[in-house]
């Protein structure tokens, strides 16, 4: 019992070998691709059973860290966790939460505006060059889901430029969601292929355009109105993102 009352949950010994070997993970003590040591030397060494060894594996498993091959050549083998992985789950878990997609575009909005201030602010060349050239890149595609995507893609490539990687983690896992989002009204046939394509462009190239100047407070303020644009389109009130 704590000092409340309430009952303390032990951890099991599987989830405390499971703690000591992500640990080593985390810290680079273990690579990708990099085999763990053979079964009976693990064992002695946290000195657990067989059944609680495997089990700590099957935890490590489960979040992607390690893969197991059964077999004579079997093993456990290292799988350094990446922002895609941590991204995944936590689209998984706003999925299952039944998120709207009014709730990720504010969020997005949050991520995004905050990040397009920062490069603003910083008016590197090299930044603006590389998000006028996804720009141009996105403009020269035809077909229009393709070009859909790679004007997803640009929103991603803004957070990158920005620098942070937590707030990189947590717009994947928005964007993740909103992507799909696009797709399946694209795919709808209420989708006006044209006015998604020239909106979502032209937003683009002046949003750049913003940048370049260094100018943090029109480039927030549009960038914000393009977002919520695009949340107009997915809640079926526009004919294309802005």
């Amino acid at each position: 019992m704590d000092s409340h009352g309430s009952a303390v949950r032990v951890p099991k010994t599987a989830e405390l070998v499971a703690q000591l070997l992500r640990e080593r993970i985390v810290r680079g003590e273990l690579s990708e691709g990099e085999t763990l040591p053979p079964e009976a030397g693990l064992m002695a060494e946290f000195r657990v059973s067989r059944p609680t060894l495997r089990e700590a594996f099957r935890v490590l498993e489960s979040e992607g860290l390690i893969t197991v091959h059964r077999g004579s050549r079997g093993g456990a083998r290292v799988r350094v966790p990446t922002v895609d992985v941590v991204a995944r789950y936590a689209g998984l878990v706003l999925e299952h939460s039944g998120v709207s997609v009014a709730d990720l575009s504010t969020a997005q909005a949050i991520l995004e505006v905050a990040c397009a201030r920062t490069v603003a602010s910083r008016r590197d060349p090299l930044q603006i060059a590389d998000l006028r050239k996804a720009v141009e890149q996105a403009a020269r595609v035809k077909d229009p889901l393709k070009q859909l995507e790679a004007q997803n893609r640009f929103h991603q490539r803004l957070v990158e430029e920005a620098g942070n990687l937590t707030v990189g983690v947590l717009h994947s896992a928005v964007q993740q969601l909103i992507d799909l989002a696009l797709m399946d009204r694209a795919t709808t046939g209420s989708w006006r292929a044209s006015a998604a394509q020239h909106l979502g462009a032209r937003a683009h190239q002046k949003f750049v355009d913003l940048l370049a100047a260094g100018d943090v407070e029109a480039s927030g303020a549009l960038w914000r109105r393009h977002i919520e644009e695009t949340h107009e389109y997915l809640s079926g009130h526009e004919d294309g993102p802005g």
